[in-house]
């Protein structure tokens, strides 16, 4: 992409169709409004993301051809507003096609404790059609609000929410922690017993509501409710906070998370199932984003949890941030050879994406303009791991238009750099995790994360005192998270309780 000032060129999911007979500039005015409705629910300095579109779509635009945002400061929401393309706070141009209608809906993210464009709250628009000829005017009223996900009632399905009183009071204002629960099929045969316990942490901005996938799965539900699972109570975390995902420890930006997790949610999730945590059968699994979770939460709480099974986790080493060295490194743009810095490859090596290209998408969709509260994996990469700003938001690792590295920054960044903790704790840490990590990774993963886990296994496999036990599996040839499955983590996790019970 070509960054022209604050202007970008976004082509989203292009289709050639549209780009055919499209102009090379495109000209477009909308008036953005209100429903009476939702204005005491509005809130001021949320960003605006407009998703055009060459062919009508029924309900969202989510996959547009391209998409503008704009932050309208001084809106409050109670009258309409014009908004014109060549507005120098939009971010994002539009090729319009030389004849014929095109589309645009709108979308207000404007929630504070959730940075994800479908975050409950936000508001929307229907979808409107304007004529490509100059001096059309889109009318887009926000009307529609994303409702709350619902988790389907089943009787072997419980759902928690707390308040947390840690996140609330490090934010000021309420904060919520969600979890559901699949129990095992033998549950309520034996009632007040104690069962061994797996919390399975999302990929990036992952839900609570992912238990609903697996109650669509027939196969796997076939086999859950058959005798032949392991008798498992299986949790699914949530993911959600201000700037994306929380990876679950605490930070500077998103308050203790780890924390809360540990000594708020947890405790209420094992009273309500009547897990008894002197058995020691607390374990983790997690996939990407879950993956550097269910390790990180694993090294983090050693004594706390039994066990941990991650599958392609996000880089944990960030000497190898996907082939980036934050330490050492100028840029994320451009690797020490002058190249572009590829961020996303396919299986066979070539690459798809730029880190160049990767960023500016993120840039558009967050309030600030830069990736500071994109809700996208740098953004929350970003507010996990650095320190928090002078204006109260995080600092910045890097620049958001040029790519050059922070270096004060970046090693502030080491406290959550896995191998560094490792190598400077391993004394203490080596004997509490023996027998408790199994990691696997393709070694073809989509976003280079395969790089940080070899240095990992390097480190390990060089340990004395104890000598590490860690399983870390490569799979030549593999993408990012190709052999995750919830069947075989919850087969690892029963053999391993299994394991532990002949021993008590």
């Amino acid at each position: 992409m070509k960054l022209l000032s604050t202007n970008l060129l976004l082509l989203l999911f292009a289709t050639s169709s549209w780009l055919t007979q499209a102009q090379e500039t495109g000209s477009w005015k909308a008036r953005i409004s209100v429903a009476p409705e939702l204005r005491k629910s509005f809130n001021q300095g949320g960003r605006l993301l407009f998703h055009f579109s060459g062919h009508h779509q029924k309900e969202d635009m989510l996959g547009a051809e391209f998409t503008v945002g704009y932050t309208a400061q001084n809106w409050d929401g109670t009258a309409s507003f014009t908004l014109e393309a060549a507005d120098k706070g939009i971010m994002g141009s539009v090729i319009l096609p030389a004849s014929g209608k095109f589309y645009c809906q709108v979308v207000y993210k404007h929630i504070p404790d959730d940075a994800q464009e479908n975050a409950p709250g936000n508001f929307y628009s229907n979808i409107d059609s304007i004529s490509a000829s100059p001096g059309g005017t889109f009318n887009l009223t926000l009307s529609k609000v994303t409702a709350q996900a619902v988790i389907r009632e089943q009787k072997f399905v419980r759902t928690i929410e707390i308040k947390s009183k840690l996140l609330s009071d490090f934010s000021g204002h309420p904060r919520y922690l969600k979890a559901s629960m699949l129990l095992p099929s033998s549950y309520y045969d034996h009632p007040g017993q104690s069962f061994p316990i797996c919390y399975r942490a999302p990929g990036l901005n992952g839900r609570y509501t992912f238990v609903n996938i697996k109650l669509e799965d027939k196969d796997f539900m076939d086999w859950w409710y058959s005798g032949k699972a392991p008798q498992v109570i299986y949790v699914f975390l949530d993911s959600r906070g201000p700037y994306g995902d929380t990876y679950q420890v605490d930070s500077e930006n998103n308050g203790p998370c780890g924390k809360a997790l540990t000594e708020e949610l947890i405790p209420a999730i094992e009273k309500m199932v009547h897990y008894n945590p002197a058995t020691k059968m607390r374990y983790l699994t997690g996939l990407s984003t879950g993956g550097w979770v269910a390790v990180g939460l694993q090294v983090f709480y050693p004594d706390f949890f039994d066990g941990t099974w991650a599958y392609s986790p996000d880089p944990l080493d960030f000497e190898h941030y996907g082939l980036i060295n934050i330490y050492q490194d100028e840029t994320i743009f451009y690797n020490r050879f002058g190249y572009l810095q590829p961020g996303v490859r396919t299986v066979y090596g070539e690459p798809t994406r730029s880190m160049k290209d990767w960023i500016p998408g993120e840039n558009l969709v967050s309030r600030t303009g830069n990736y500071l509260v994109s809700g996208g994996q740098f953004g929350a990469y970003n507010a996990v791991f650095g320190p928090k700003g002078k204006d109260g938001l995080p600092s910045l690792m890097f620049d958001p238009f040029t790519g050059k590295i922070d270096h004060e920054i970046a090693r502030q960044w080491e406290k959550y750099d896995i191998r560094k903790l490792l190598e400077k704790n391993w004394p203490t840490l080596g004997p509490k995790l023996q027998g408790k990590i199994w990691i696997w990774t393709g070694d073809m993963d989509d976003l280079y994360s395969n790089v940080a886990t070899r240095f990992l296994k390097l480190f390990l496999d060089k340990t004395e005192n104890p000598k590490s036990d860690a399983t870390i599996n490569f799979t030549p040839m593999a993408g990012h998270c190709e052999e995750f499955s919830d069947d075989d983590v919850i087969m690892m996790v029963g053999k391993k309780a299994a394991e532990k019970a002949k021993l008590r």
